[in-house]
């Protein structure tokens, strides 16, 4: 099977500028751990706070880019991967595709000369990790770049789509592009939840995208806050993950399947009108450094083995095996090789 362009991701390029920062920092600028939020004003001086103050990393990062990276590591085979958003013409842009060849992924950035590149403050305190986007040339993506026949030419190659929902805020049009592409071309499309503020405040268009879903990822805070905006009244992860999965489908190729992360807790997989469970690596409190990346790095890994054509149990089993993994490193970061078998 030729995996050449294969898998296909777009969405908003961040370079994280990850710390571990203290309580009182938190409360200063209001953000709760366990969280993932836009910036408003109040946050903005909190990143060069955060490089004063603190022992600052700089990695590249933004949920699909993170996903699309652990995917292009756990398969080991150059230029599987693809991946779109747009960058800043600026050094973090550099920076950032630097990093992204470094890791073997084929990507096509849209320059933006107006705005500086998307950072992400990435807030540690005892492991968990807060969230706080300033996207900026990120913000600017234009499925015009998208309709570019070089670029189309990498969703005609894809068989698998990937999609954080944050990029729901910025380009739908394109989403709805490369949606409407998969369904017809019977290709798979994936997206996740991605923050409840995606679920609460961005509804209609995470509507409209959901019937071309066939994947659908998240984990429990997201999953229940998807429940409680559309009236569930249900707080059961495995009723929500069901009743996702049961959405009406705009492609009958695919049965759409629900994957619910839940931290420690088992994995929520929902199919075909049935739940299975699957328990994750648990790992010693004190070999944790930080959960950031740990949901990207769980669908980079299950991506790794869907594109192969295995079954649920393995890529499951390779999702868990990619967080555990980056959770023990400081962001979503990897060794050169994975040790999976």
């Amino acid at each position: 099977m030729a995996y050449e362009g294969i898998l296909l991701g777009m969405g908003n390029p961040l370079l994280d500028i990850s710390a571990v920062v203290d309580e009182d920092f938190l409360k200063k600028y209001g953000i709760k751990l366990n969280d993932a939020i836009l910036a408003e004003d109040k946050h903005l001086p909190m990143y060069e706070e955060m490089t004063k103050k603190y022992e600052v990393e700089y990695i590249a990062g933004g949920a699909t880019q993170n996903s699309i990276r652990v995917a292009q590591w756990m398969l080991q085979i150059p230029g599987a991967t693809s991946y779109m958003g747009c960058i800043g013409k600026d050094k973090f842009g550099e920076e950032m595709k630097k990093n992204s060849k470094l890791a073997g992924v084929n990507v096509h950035y849209y320059e933006d000369g107006t705005a500086p590149t998307g950072t992400c403050a990435v807030c540690v305190v005892g492991g968990e990790r807060s969230l706080v986007a300033n996207l900026s040339a990120a913000n600017c993506y234009k499925s015009e770049h998208l309709k570019k026949p070089e670029n189309w030419a990498l969703v005609e190659k894809a068989k698998y789509f990937y999609i954080a929902g944050f990029f729901l805020t910025v380009s739908p049009e394109s989403i709805q592009l490369v949606a409407e592409h998969a369904a017809a071309k019977n290709k798979v499309f994936m997206m996740n939840l991605s923050a409840p503020f995606i679920c609460e405040f961005f509804r209609d268009v995470q509507e409209k995208a959901l019937p071309y879903m066939d994947y659908v990822f998240g984990n429990e805070t997201e999953a229940r806050t998807f429940s409680k905006v559309h009236g569930w009244e249900t707080d059961n992860v495995e009723e929500i993950a069901l009743k996702i999965s049961q959405w009406p489908k705009a492609s009958g190729t695919h049965k759409r399947i629900t994957v619910i992360t839940q931290g420690a807790d088992p994995v929520v997989v929902a199919e075909d009108g049935k739940v299975k469970k699957f328990s994750v690596i648990l790992l010693p409190k004190e070999k944790l450094v930080d959960t950031n990346g740990a949901g990207d790095a769980f669908v980079g890994g299950f991506l790794s083995q869907l594109v192969q054509e295995k079954p649920i149990e393995e890529c499951v089993r390779a999702g868990c095996y990619a967080a555990n993994v980056i959770i023990q490193r400081s962001g979503c970061t990897y060794p050169e090789k994975p040790s999976f078998n």
